[in-house]
Order: C-alpha cells, then structure tokens, then sequence
C-alpha cells in the first residue's frame, strides 16, 4: 500500500483527495492518504508521495512554519534528503517548492513571482501540452504565479503555448495551474505510478 502525504494547510485539498482516489481506483492500487497538518503527521505517514496544493503561500507559510505545526520545515528537509520521492506541488504549492524561503536549496530548481498572471478576475482556463503526459491538458488558472526563469538542474514538463507553467527537479513537479479542478488527473496518475516505481 502506497502512502501519500496531502498537506491539508489551505486550497483545493478535497479536490486532491478526490483525485488520488479515483486514479487508485482506476489503476487497482491501494493507497493511504494521509493528512498533514504538522510535524508529526509527517512523520507517522512515512510517505512514498507529497502533494502540496494551492491556496495562499504567505498563509500557508505562516501556518505551515507556526509552533504548533513545523510542518514546512521538516517537509522541507525531508524532500531534501529524499530527492527521489514523488512530490506534487500546484499554483501556491509550486511557490513554496521554488521559494522555501528557509535558508536551504530550493526544492524545485526555478524562480517564480507569485500572483503574476493577475488577481482573481484574471483566472483563466487553456489547454496547455505536458511533456510528462505526452498530450494536451486542460489548464485552470487562479492568481496563478508564474516561471522568471529555469535552473540548471530544473526541466520544463508543461506548456501553456512557449510559456512553461510546470517544472520539474528530479522528482518533483510543480504547476502553475491547478490539474485537480480539471476532470484529467494524469499528473495525479504520473504521481502514483512514479510512486510506485520508486518503491517497489
């Protein structure tokens, strides 16, 4: 049985439930999910994949980083040492993979400006091309952030016509729209069968 990691904080945390469990249901694989909320929710889950949704990066930070949480400093760390687990972050959950803002290395290897596509009346919709699916995605913008620029150990997985709105380092993605919204859960798929590969 596979465990995944849902940060719980804020965002469209219902939506990925939603989608972690219909894909396991497609691909007969039985998975926990486990809601992580603080230090010790981490720690019990012991997770085979993360995944950190959406929302408001400054109050997620806030949240995440607080006394009664320290969930974002030993996720952080525990991404670090694990370079090669699965890792899932969209729109506020690719902010805080490219920024951890802790004084270590950035998890995703790429700048980011947050709420660049624009405040909630820019929210869009668009049919981006991944990469990583190998096909066209339907994409959903809210106060996305957007890319400045790639590092070197980073790779464009997704495109929203030359602009790259998904990045990944090692094995880790992180979008700038939000693939739970969508009724395509391929990135959720890749998540679980990367998952699945990597601890067999």
């Amino acid at each position: 049985m596979l465990r995944i990691g849902l940060v719980m904080l804020q965002g469209a945390r219902h939506a990925h439930l939603k989608a972690l469990n219909t894909v396991s249901e497609e691909l007969k694989l039985d998975i926990e999910i486990f809601e992580l909320r603080n230090k010790n929710d981490l720690i019990e889950c012991n997770p085979n994949a993360i995944v950190i949704p959406g929302g408001e990066s400054t109050t997620m930070r806030l949240t995440g980083n607080s006394l009664n949480s320290q969930l974002f400093p030993e996720l952080f760390e525990w991404m670090r040492k694990n370079p090669n687990l699965p890792v899932l972050g969209t729109c506020a959950g690719a902010i805080l993979l490219s920024d951890p803002q802790d004084g270590g290395e950035r998890i995703v290897d790429a700048d980011i400006s947050r709420n660049a596509f624009g405040n909630q009346s820019n929210s869009f919709q668009s049919m981006i091309y991944s990469s990583l699916l190998s096909r066209d995605f339907p994409g959903v913008f809210i106060r996305a952030p957007r890319f400045l620029d790639l590092g070197l150990k980073s790779s464009a997985v997704a495109l929203l016509g030359e602009e790259v709105v998904g990045v990944r380092t090692n094995n880790r993605i992180a979008l700038t729209f939000h693939p739970e919204l969508s009724d395509d859960f391929g990135f959720h798929k890749w998540l679980l069968n990367e998952a699945l590969e990597v601890f067999s």
